[in-house]
């Protein structure tokens, strides 16, 4: 069975019984053949710690949430690709390097990382290669040295991946 998701978005505490009875009916008149059901969605993201010339990569946010805000490269993984591959076309749009994954750094999932809804991240630990260059969703990208990077404020719960970052690289 082939699964198709048409995405709602709705504000926070919205009503979307309603919603979900009317498609369902119009959906199940005029296509019989397709059942219809409703679930709540989780997003599934990617980050990355890219260690570039003797520090580590952030980027300075183009876009809500935390729009201005410092973070790691990082996005949404799309259909049919990996984790992995994810992270590789992510880094590199953003930042426009080419990276070599390293490790794995953990999974974070907490419901309230990220306040557009629940999303769960898989975060690596990278090695980046080529000419840094702000791209995509980055309105600009820097180097910040290791001993310099828990003192900024960081968008989502990029301090919590960082910490663990770091606690890998010093093992």
């Amino acid at each position: 069975m082939d699964r198709y998701i048409l995405l709602i978005k709705a504000p926070k505490g919205y009503d979307i019984e309603p919603v979900k009875t009317e498609l369902k009916k119009f959906i199940g008149k005029k296509y019989p053949e397709l059942k219809v059901e409703a679930h709540r969605c989780i997003g599934l993201t990617v980050d990355i710690v890219i260690l570039y010339k003797g520090g580590i990569i952030l980027i300075k946010r183009k876009h809500e949430p935390f729009k201005n805000h410092w973070a790691l490269p990082g996005g949404f993984v799309e259909y049919g690709e990996t984790v992995e591959h994810a992270a590789v076309r992510e880094a590199k749009e953003e930042t426009g390097l080419d990276i070599k994954l390293l490790k794995l750094v953990g999974v974070y999932s907490d419901p309230n990382r990220d306040p557009r809804g629940h999303t769960v991240t898989t975060a690596f630990l990278a090695e980046g290669n080529g000419e840094l260059k702000a791209g995509d969703d980055a309105k600009e990208v820097h180097v910040i040295p290791v001993d310099k990077i828990l003192s900024l404020p960081l968008a989502f719960d990029h301090r919590k991946i960082l910490e663990d970052a770091l606690r890998l690289l010093g093992d």
